[in-house]
């Protein structure tokens, strides 16, 4: 499953009042483990502060105390293991984030290199000695239940097990796939409802156990890439893809095709691709596709350079017979 399928995207807040405490907390009720950073503003100041994860299902406080700022605002971002995060729909700031842990004050203006600038949404609690709760949600609309098992259910799906449709109810297929996965890795049947049970199925995606395609890479480097598939005759190519060093991920393959076309490069921090002894840092193959410099689909490869395309080595890879394979990026 695609992670554009959000239909309102991660930084769709609302706000609830709640007696449990005076703090602001926030509450996943979306599909998605998601990180959030929170903005606070008062007087013409702003400071950023991040990550605080969030499993479906799970609340969390992110500000201790009485809300007294004069303007609150949330950015969310789905983990890595899902692909790129859709951009927000609203948006009422942009402030600094960073990587890691951190805490940035006069964040309207980023002033360190690992710093960068985002979307993040307004919120907009209401004075409460009982305190006030945001939600991050999805169309769908799910209760904190719903949403654990819409989680359970994509990270499934993206494992290679068919736990089809994400929709946080229970069903045979569910039951069927998540069986199945506590079979193949010797866990109890019990497991899926241990706190720590996000953490497995993200670590048997971001490893590509076997099951579906996925990338790994094992540089110290950021590698994007491609693959192409074959569909009614023809092959069809995307791109790109970013896996981050010593991260795995599963492209959204769908399907059980016979075969699929893989290319990859490693880049720079400016985007730039790496070299060795004057030749890219890159793997391939011998089959000729077409790719472009930004996000593609496509499907003529017929004459790469005659519109305006690159044409790249991909790699062929065999999946009949196969319930998977894993590409290993290694200098």
């Amino acid at each position: 499953m695609r992670i554009a399928s959000f239909a309102i995207g991660l930084a769709a807040v609302a706000l609830v009042a709640t007696p449990a405490r005076a703090d602001l907390q926030l509450c996943n009720r979306a599909s998605y483990v998601v990180e959030a950073a929170i903005g606070i503003e008062d007087k013409g100041s702003a400071a950023t502060r991040g990550w605080f994860r969030l499993d479906p299902g799970q609340c969390r406080p992110v500000m201790q105390g009485k809300v007294e700022a004069e303007r609150v605002y949330v950015h969310a971002r789905a983990m890595p293991v899902y692909g790129a995060s859709p951009a927000a729909q609203a948006g009422h700031a942009d402030l600094c984030i960073a990587e890691g842990t951190f805490l940035i004050a006069g964040a309207r203006h980023c002033t360190k290199p690992e710093q960068r600038l985002v979307r993040f949404t307004e919120v907009k609690p209401t004075e409460s000695e009982q305190g006030l709760t945001a939600s991050l949600t999805e169309e769908a609309d799910y209760t904190p239940e719903q949403a654990r098992l819409a989680g359970i259910q994509r990270l499934l799906v993206l494992g290679g097990y068919d736990a089809n449709p994400i929709d946080g109810i229970e069903g045979k297929k569910t039951e069927t796939a998540l069986a199945q996965f506590l079979k193949d890795r010797g866990l109890p049947n019990d497991a899926a409802r241990a706190p720590a049970f996000f953490d497995i199925l993200m670590h048997s995606v971001k490893q590509g156990d076997g099951i579906g395609f996925a990338w790994c890479n094992e540089t110290a480097h950021t590698v994007m890439a491609a693959f192409g598939i074959e569909d009614k005759g023809a092959v069809i190519t995307r791109g790109w893809y970013r896996i981050d060093a010593g991260k795995c991920l599963k492209p959204d393959v769908s399907g059980k095709p016979r075969k699929l076309y893989s290319f990859a490069e490693a880049v720079d921090a400016n985007g730039q691709v790496i070299k060795r002894a004057d030749k890219p840092l890159a793997w391939g193959g011998a089959t000729t596709l077409c790719t472009r410099n930004v996000k593609f689909e496509l499907s003529d490869h017929k004459d790469c350079a005659a519109t305006g395309l690159t044409a790249t080595g991909f790699a062929a890879i065999d999946l009949a017979g196969r319930p998977g394979a894993t590409v290993r990026f290694r200098e």
